[in-house]
C-alpha cells in the first residue's frame, strides 16, 4: 500500500472528511483491521484565508509548498490538496516537491467523462467559479463544458461557504439557497453538478435533490484510496 499525503486544513472541517472517507473506504477493500497509510499536514486556515482575500496568492503558495516539502519527507508516495480552491497555486507547489500532486479538478472531470456528462454546472468558491485554473482545466483536457452561476448568486456561494461551511455551520436556509441555484444552472443546460468546494458536501447531498452531484471530496478521497492500492 502506498502511503497518501493530505494537504489539508482549508478548512480542517473537509480535511476531517477527508481521512474518514480515505480509511472507511481501505477497510471496506480489504476488510479486517486495514487502515491507510496516511501523512496529514494542516494549516492555518486563517492565515491562508486572509492572503486569498487580498490577493497574495504567491505568499499562499509559499506556505504550501513548505507543508507539501514536509508531507514528501514523511514519506508520503504521492499529495493531495484538500481544497478546490488552492489549486490555483498547485503549479508552483508542484515545483517544489518531487511526488506528484493528484488535481482534484481531474479526478472529477474523469468520473464526469465516464457518466458522460458534456456540460456541468460548478458551485464552489468565487475564485474557482470566476478565474480559469479550474474551469478550463476541465474545459481544455477533457472537453466538458462548465455553468457558473451569475454575479449575485457567486456572491451567495462564497458568502454561505466562508461565513457557515468552513465553521462547520450547516443553516437549512442556506441549503435552500444552493438549491434555488442549482435549479438555475440546471435550466441553462447543467446535466450534472460540481460541489467544487470541499465543504459544500456538508451542505447539499443526493438526498436534498434529483440533480446528479459530483462530490469532489468523495471523489478525491476516492482517486487516493484507488492509487494507494494500485
Amino acid at each position: 500500500m502506498k502511503t497518501i499525503g493530505l494537504l489539508g486544513g482549508m478548512s480542517w472541517e473537509s480535511t476531517a472528511l477527508y481521512y474518514k472517507q480515505i480509511n472507511e473506504e481501505i477497510k471496506k477493500r480489504l476488510g479486517s483491521l486495514h487502515s491507510a497509510k496516511v501523512v496529514v499536514y494542516s494549516v492555518d486556515f486563517d492565515e491562508i484565508e486572509k492572503l486569498q482575500h487580498r490577493g497574495e496568492w504567491d505568499k499562499t503558495a509559499d506556505i504550501l509548498s513548505r507543508a507539501a516539502q514536509n508531507i514528501e519527507k514523511a514519506s508520503a508516495d504521492f499529495l493531495l490538496i484538500c481544497t478546490n480552491t488552492m489549486h490555483k497555486v498547485a503549479p508552483q507547489i508542484q515545483e517544489n516537491i518531487n511526488i506528484p500532486i493528484v488535481h482534484i479538478a481531474d479526478a472529477t472531470a474523469k468520473v464526469l467523462e465516464n457518466d458522460a456528462i458534456k456540460k456541468v454546472g460548478l458551485l464552489g468558491t468565487a475564485f474557482t467559479m470566476q478565474e480559469d485554473f479550474y474551469k478550463n482545466r476541465i474545459i481544455e483536457n477533457f472537453g466538458i463544458e462548465v455553468l457558473v452561476p451569475d454575479n449575485e448568486d457567486i456572491k451567495i456561494v462564497h458568502k454561505i461557504i466562508y461565513e457557515e461551511l468552513c465553521l462547520g455551520i450547516i443553516k437549512e436556509e442556506s441549503r435552500k439557497e444552493y438549491l434555488k441555484i442549482i435549479d438555475k444552472l440546471v435550466k441553462n443546460g447543467a446535466e450534472g453538478i460540481i460541489l467544487g468546494c470541499t465543504e459544500i458536501c456538508m451542505l447539499i447531498s443526493s438526498k436534498d435533490t434529483d440533480v446528479k452531484l459530483y462530490d469532489t471530496t468523495k471523489i478525491h478521497a476516492m482517486e487516493a484510496v484507488n492509487l494507494a492500492l494500485g
